[in-house]
């Protein structure tokens, strides 16, 4: 804009004479963008109500520019619009409401509410339509990052907004408008003593339709304040109803995320109190349409709400045959807390979930259960291809450690050491390591129990080059002890150090060495003619 133009509008703008407003109002439609902006500031500066009512005229055909311009002149066509909202003129009024959504012009709420509250039809429909998108504009603006641009606080603009609707919403009667409860309740909080007054006498003007915002809304403001009263240790039992009630979708997921893997001790003691949540039975449509996490919830509320122990299983049971991997996996934890032959069989064919971990929590809880075959079943999964399922596996078989095995060893007799200790190489990973070291013994009577724990539990082969290494041991009978050990060891290495064992300072040990060359003939022998067709 050149200088001299500037200067004019300067003038225009700061004059006492009411012509000015005429002459602003003609260069708005000037050719030129630079004359149509600087009148426009003009007009905005001046505060002309015959200015404003013009700028509200024409804001079907606002050049964007324009309203950035408005927008940034925060509050100059506040009054132009107040007229416009509250006048007789239902094109101005929709055109004022509208541009009070555009401009966030919250200092309008009370003018949308007296319209509300004093005419009905059309105008009222459109007042309360606009309260509603205004307050919805405020809280996207209280969830976002503070715009330091804008002067106004919007926690304050809050404040005196629930103020200023908590007054009406106590004026239900006259208007019995539900937007008002709604925009209410969408910024209030629950302590609020408005709000508290109502949710706690079932008599008052405003409770019904409040109940009905709680639970029908879909506005995220309202869920939330809704899940809030959950944390409170004196939430209202009409609230809880309504969480309780709730089955839509959306409020749903809030719902679930809200308590995820584990509630709040507060929320804990309110969802006790609840004992019928419909869309939580068996069956419900509604389950399949949640993800892992939420399923996962979804069994948590199951299990920490009022509801039967009955309905509980049903949806533990839903969840672990027909629900996503997360919810299978809170399902499958969620078993243990449950006995009787239908929680039996539902954790005997969850063992054949395709998901380990879901396999690893029914493991740990089958012996328990005192299921018929669980030890074959269990053994069986020792061999499985999911590290978490053999450590389950491990932890349920926990007797059956090589340690415990070894130290009771000495006190079994001979079957029951080769069925315990067969089974304790096959749970144990730790078997043969361990037993390695007892070989490496500095105590001869460890080292002789090494061999003969070896030699019982078919384990010789994996140690031979420890066990050829005790053919030199100090004491003889360690070393006869190491010699038998080699019978049944096919290796010409084992072979060739029990032939230098036939020349051992021991006789014990030479007859030994012998001994065991011979068997080692006749199981070749016979593993041959097992190989022989002929035979």
């Amino acid at each position: 804009m050149s200088h001299g133009l500037a200067t004019t509008f300067k003038v225009l703008t700061h004059t006492d004479n009411e012509a000015a407003v005429r002459v602003l109002l003609s260069a708005l439609d000037s050719p030129h963008a630079a004359v149509q902006e600087g009148a426009l500031r003009a007009i905005l500066n001046r505060r002309s109500p015959q200015g404003g009512r013009e700028i509200v005229r024409r804001l079907d055909g606002l050049p964007p520019r324009w309203k950035e311009i408005i927008r940034r002149y925060h509050g100059r066509l506040t009054g132009a619009l107040r007229d416009a909202i509250v006048g007789s003129d239902p094109q101005m009024a929709e055109r004022g409401c509208r541009a009070a959504v555009w401009f966030h012009e919250y200092d309008l709420i009370p003018a949308l509410l007296n319209v509300i509250e004093g005419r009905s039809g059309a105008s009222a429909d459109l007042a309360a339509e606009t309260l509603l998108e205004l307050v919805g504009a405020l809280c996207d603006e209280l969830a976002a990052p503070r715009d330091y641009t804008d002067r106004r606080d919007p926690q304050r603009v809050r404040e005196r907004i629930v103020e200023s609707l908590g007054a009406w919403v106590g004026r239900f009667e006259r208007h019995k408008r539900r937007e008002v409860i709604e925009a209410f309740l969408l910024l209030t909080h629950r302590n609020d003593v408005v709000l508290q007054g109502i949710l706690r006498d079932p008599h008052h003007a405003a409770f019904v339709a409040t109940m009905d915002v709680l639970l029908h809304s879909g506005r995220g403001g309202v869920m939330r304040l809704l899940l809030g009263f959950l944390d409170d240790a004196g939430a209202p039992s009409s609230v809880l109803s309504a969480v309780a009630r709730r089955s839509d979708l959306k409020f749903v997921r809030y719902l679930l995320r809200k308590i995820g893997h584990q509630p709040s001790a507060a929320a804990g003691q309110n969802l006790k109190r609840i004992e019928s949540i419909p869309w939580l039975c068996e069956g419900s449509p509604l389950l399949e349409q949640l993800d892992d996490a939420a399923q996962h919830g979804a069994v948590r509320l199951a299990m920490t709400c009022g509801i039967s122990r009955l309905t509980a299983f049903s949806t533990i049971e839903h969840v672990l045959r027909h629900g996503n991997t997360g919810g299978r996996r809170a399902a499958a934890a969620a078993l243990a807390e449950f006995q009787g032959a239908a929680a039996n069989a539902l954790a005997v064919s969850a063992l054949d979930d395709p998901d380990p971990q879901v396999q690893a929590s029914v493991a740990l809880q089958l012996r328990q259960r005192g299921v018929p075959g669980a030890m074959t079943r269990l053994l069986a999964l020792v061999e499985s291809p999911h590290a978490v399922v053999r450590r389950a596996v491990r932890e349920s078989l926990a007797e059956f450690s090589f340690p415990r095995f070894l130290a009771g060893f000495d006190m079994l007799d001979e079957e029951v050491r080769r069925s315990t200790g067969l089974l304790v190489k096959r749970i144990d990973p730790e078997t043969v390591p361990l037993l390695r070291v007892e070989l490496k013994s500095k105590m001869r009577t460890r080292r002789l129990r090494g061999l003969a724990v070896a030699r019982i539990i078919d384990v010789v082969a994996p140690l031979e080059r420890e066990i050829i290494a005790m053919l030199d041991d100090d004491d003889h009978l360690v070393r006869a002890g190491a010699a038998a050990a080699l019978a049944n060891v096919g290796s010409e290495t084992s072979r060739l150090a029990l032939e230098t064992a036939l020349e051992d300072t021991s006789p014990k040990v030479r007859e030994t060495a012998e001994e065991s060359l011979r068997e080692r003939c006749q199981f070749r022998q016979w593993r041959e003619a097992l190989a022989d067709p002929r035979d």
